[in-house]
């Protein structure tokens, strides 16, 4: 709301208007512009010499961190997947039947079939489970640092065994 009224108070909008004093009689006067702050801000990290943002070279990975890029990537995976096959019927002018029979015709051997498998079911059940995990730290469960790891390796356990089984079938 002060932004908003600086920013008409600087167009003079408000200063023509005595009716309308009300409205910035409280705003505190800006000793500085967003520009200059930001010049400051940049200037005194050059002089410290820090890194221009938080990099991944400057943390020791951790089992939370790693899981964290793992359950990114595998969310914009699966949805990638899910949205080229969805543009795929939509825009392949033959039916899902004809293209099933054209990868059947290929003749890939079993271990080029089971890496398809696997490039689909640890995604989902890695993404499903860590997202349950997720869901349980938004009810509040699971803050504490071993907490944290247990459910780590418990959803790495499940995803493992839920491919492993899956991949069997």
């Amino acid at each position: 709301m002060a932004l908003i009224l600086r920013t008409f108070v600087r167009q003079g909008v408000l200063l023509s208007r005595p009716q309308c004093g009300v409205l910035y009689r409280h705003a505190a006067p800006m000793g500085t512009t967003a520009k200059e702050e930001m010049n400051k801000f940049w200037d005194k990290n050059a002089k410290l010499n820090r890194p221009v943002s938080p990099h991944l070279t400057i943390y020791k990975w951790s089992v939370p961190m790693a899981m964290s890029i793992t359950h990114r990537g595998t969310g914009l995976g699966l949805s990638g997947a899910i949205s080229a096959f969805a543009v795929a019927a939509l825009v392949l002018p033959e039916s899902y039947p004809y293209y099933l029979d054209l990868i059947r015709s290929l003749s890939v051997g079993p271990y080029l079939i089971g890496l398809a498998k696997f490039g689909i079911v640890f995604p989902v059940s890695y993404h499903t489970y860590n997202g349950i995990r997720h869901l349980l730290w938004d009810i509040g469960k699971g803050f504490k640092i071993p907490e944290v790891y247990r459910s780590g390796y418990t959803v790495i356990g499940l995803s493992i065994i839920t491919t492993v089984a899956l991949l069997s079938l």
